[in-house]
């Protein structure tokens, strides 16, 4: 489908109104930054716009965030488009190919909410193109496409969100509470130091180890809706079966790695956050897990990564712990509900300070040119985690990991997956 574009009527006219109001005709309208030359200046009063790549049902979800318009949206399922097309009734512009969209100059945000396999590639293109940036979890594929996407906006001064939300608002799983006090007492040494934490079904947190893949998938036809290629992009090329794309691409390892991929952002960027860690990651990655198979992404039953400071995150996918603590340092432990075994810990806490406040509205970030809470560096280096974790259970064994190089130690076969090759003509 191609893009409904704007007639030179209305091109003129428009151009005509803001050359007018930057001569003070008309004193009191707002000219947008991106009609100023991209100085980084958004006016409180000037309402921002957005474009959203992918409108599937995570796509269709965010339409109305931040009561920002959306101008544009792409997808490469008509069937996709025409269903977005019709619940926002507003004229919007539709396109099958994101790079004509990015190009709009009335498109100040571009919201990524395509499968993980295309979003390094997107975040960059965007950031070239001048656009703030709001990008589904997990934040990339792989590492270097993460190392990639922070370069280009250091380059290109965007801003970005990565969307999980659980390190600055909202009740965080079975805590009972948000992340801010948990940060608190983590900061405030009454647990001691190194601390383990462990992720499991009993401390609130489902893997949903549903999101596995079939093995030895039939072909069948490409429905006439789908650009299958084009959903496929970089990924390489596997014969088309209904398993593979929309719902139920997590299962694979070519666009994405199951619960812990899905989910693990939403889990693990919030303890990196606690643990005061958004600048390093873990240096070793442990599995216990059955053989994985080479398409069909399957379960595990533990994963332990560990810094350099003894301090761990354990992933526990068995659960049989049934009493576990969530935190547990050398001076007390921390359960769900937010219940210790430190006395009178509400009491004792209060004296603390506490944690540094962070822009938490991503409108907020765009006017400013201020940093989000979750932006590209922390939410790199969350999504590192992860993507430690599926290289570990692709290849079937432990690794070490250099944070700083960020890259493993002494393991060819996991510095290959840190850049896996592309189908041409994909790069990043």
């Amino acid at each position: 489908m191609k893009s409904k574009q704007a007639s030179e009527k209305d091109i003129n006219s428009r151009r005509d109104f803001l050359k007018k109001s930057a001569l003070g005709l008309a004193a009191f309208t707002i000219v947008p930054r991106h009609v100023l030359g991209g100085e980084g200046y958004i006016a409180p009063s000037d309402k921002l716009t957005k474009a959203v790549i992918g409108v599937g049902g995570m796509g269709r979800g965010h339409f109305g965030y931040e009561n920002t318009p959306v101008v544009a949206i792409c997808d490469v399922d008509k069937n996709h488009l025409q269903q977005a097309a019709s619940m926002l009734n507003n004229g919007v512009k539709t396109f099958s190919d994101y790079r004509e969209l990015i190009q709009l100059p009335e498109v100040d945000i571009v919201h990524i909410a395509t499968p993980p396999h295309w979003h390094g590639i997107m975040a960059v293109d965007a950031a070239v193109a001048g656009k703030d940036i709001w990008c589904e979890k997990p934040m990339t594929h792989t590492i270097g496409e993460g190392k990639r996407v922070v370069e280009a906006i250091k380059q290109h001064g965007n801003m970005f969100r990565l969307n999980t939300w659980f390190r600055f608002k909202d009740t965080f799983y079975g805590m009972g509470t948000s992340v801010k006090p948990i940060k608190k007492l983590v900061d405030s040494g009454m647990l001691g130091w190194p601390l383990k934490v462990t992720v499991s079904k009993h401390t609130g947190y489902d893997w949903k180890f549903y999101w596995v893949g079939r093995e030895n998938l039939p072909e069948m036809p490409v429905p006439p809706e789908l650009d299958y290629d084009a959903w496929l992009g970089p990924a390489p090329y596997k014969p088309y079966n209904a398993h593979r794309v929309h719902q139920t691409f997590r299962g694979y390892w070519d666009y994405d790695g199951g619960g812990l991929a899905d989910m693990g952002q939403h889990y693990i960027d919030p303890i990196q956050y606690f643990l005061g860690k958004d600048d390093t990651n873990p240096v070793s990655v442990e599995i216990d897990a059955p053989q994985q198979h080479h398409d069909a992404v399957g379960t595990w039953k533990r994963i332990t990564y560990t810094y350099a400071d003894g301090c761990q995150i354990i992933l526990d996918g068995e659960g049989k712990d049934e009493n576990v603590a969530y935190i547990e340092g050398p001076k007390g432990k921390l359960y769900p509900g937010f219940k210790s075994d430190i006395p009178d810990l509400e009491r004792k806490l209060a004296q603390f300070p506490e944690p540094p406040s962070q822009i938490v509205e991503f409108s907020e970030s765009v006017r400013t040119r201020k940093k989000f809470a979750l932006n590209e560096e922390n939410g790199h280096r969350s999504c590192n985690i992860i993507n430690m974790g599926l290289i570990a259970l692709k290849l079937g064994r432990s690794l070490k990991f250099d944070p700083v190089k960020q890259e493993f130690i002494g393991d060819d076969a996991a510095n290959k997956l840190i850049n896996p090759v592309m189908r041409a003509p994909y790069s990043i």
